[in-house]
């Protein structure tokens, strides 16, 4: 299936023009002829824009099925860390590749204690909800699949990372490149239950305190935790170099993080990688766009978010057994770690 990034090359012009085009716009403004050109560009490649898709997959909608996705970020969460907003964009763009056009999204923060779920052939929950959370608000529904979370793999289907492995991958980088003071920049990992939220282990932070203690060379003032957003990056960073005694290198458990904390270095006149080396986690697209091109573990969340999708309908039709699916990572070397 061709992509924007597809007609954005044969018209010659920017992905985000292509996609104001395309869905209309109203506030952009283009020459006449390179509206025509990617109009061109996209009936040559056969591309369909969301919304003639969902209009054809309504008129042959398959019958009796509706799914639900329940998300545990608010959209705020998902703004700064995009890294569940893709997952959500896979399950959306996958329904409808299934022709199922009949779903309904829910926010954790937006649900009162009452609400439960009636009519829907299954749910998917993107991110870190109890299984007594969810049963607390819903008893009724048999088909769910859990997406960055696997609380139960014995009743319920679910799509994962290996976090250690991914974290373990990305500091031998750093250690097979000489480094040996190196430091860790992340967020806190929250489950959310029934009428609060902890503070739960975060594979990321305990695998690095793991690997760094066999190696002998852990530092706890070199470990630094805030929020998943690009300012608590910033700041964390920001807090580091005030601190006077830096690492050689840093891990940081996100790309919107690791964004803030080069422009911290940045402003601190200090050069990544030559004073400070940096591997992060997503590639998110800015990633390779960041002032110094970021080395980061590659998370394929679309196709997580498109795989729980495969999972539930299999589910709906029948299958009884539990899978628990994970998803590979891969390191993405750029200039940040000096790996090239």
């Amino acid at each position: 299936m061709a992509t924007i990034k597809d007609i954005a090359k044969l018209s010659q012009v920017s992905p985000a023009t292509v996609s104001r085009v395309l869905n209309n716009d109203q506030k952009i403004t283009v020459l006449e002829e390179t509206r025509e050109r990617i109009i061109q560009a996209a009936k040559e490649l056969g591309y369909k824009t969301v919304l003639e898709r969902r209009v054809e997959q309504q008129e042959s909608d398959k019958p009796g099925i509706s799914v639900g996705i329940l998300l545990s970020k608010t959209l705020e969460e998902e703004m700064a860390d995009p890294y569940f907003l893709t997952i959500r964009q896979g399950v959306e763009e996958e329904l409808l590749n299934q022709g199922i056009s009949s779903t309904f999204m829910f926010r954790w923060n937006d649900i009162g204690s009452n609400h439960l779920f009636k009519d829907l052939g299954g749910i998917i929950i993107v991110g870190k909800i109890s299984e007594r959370a969810f049963k607390a608000i819903s008893d009724n529904i048999e088909n769910v699949v859990y997406i960055h979370h696997s609380p139960d793999e014995d009743l319920y289907d679910s799509v994962v990372i290996d976090f250690v492995k991914s974290t373990e991958t990305a500091l031998m980088h750093l250690f097979e490149r000489g480094y040996k003071r190196i430091g860790y920049i992340g967020g806190v990992d929250i489950e959310y239950l029934k009428n609060e939220t902890v503070v739960i282990e975060d594979k990321r932070l305990t695998t690095y305190e793991t690997l760094m203690k066999e190696r002998g060379i852990y530092n706890q003032k070199y470990t630094f935790i805030g929020e998943y957003s690009m300012s608590q990056g910033y700041e964390l960073m920001k807090k580091a170099i005030q601190q006077k005694e830096l690492p050689d290198a840093f891990f940081i458990s996100s790309d919107p993080m690791a964004i803030g904390a080069l422009k911290a270095l940045q402003e601190a006149k200090l050069s990544v990688p030559n004073d400070i080396a940096i591997v992060s986690f997503d590639d998110i697209e800015l990633a390779s766009f960041a002032s110094t091109p970021l080395t980061t573990v590659k998370v394929f969340t679309k196709e997580m978010g498109q795989t729980g999708v495969k999972l539930l309908l299999d589910r709906i039709n029948g299958r009884n057994i539990p899978l628990k699916v994970t998803v590979p990572t891969k390191l993405i070397v750029r200039e940040s770690s000096g790996g090239v």
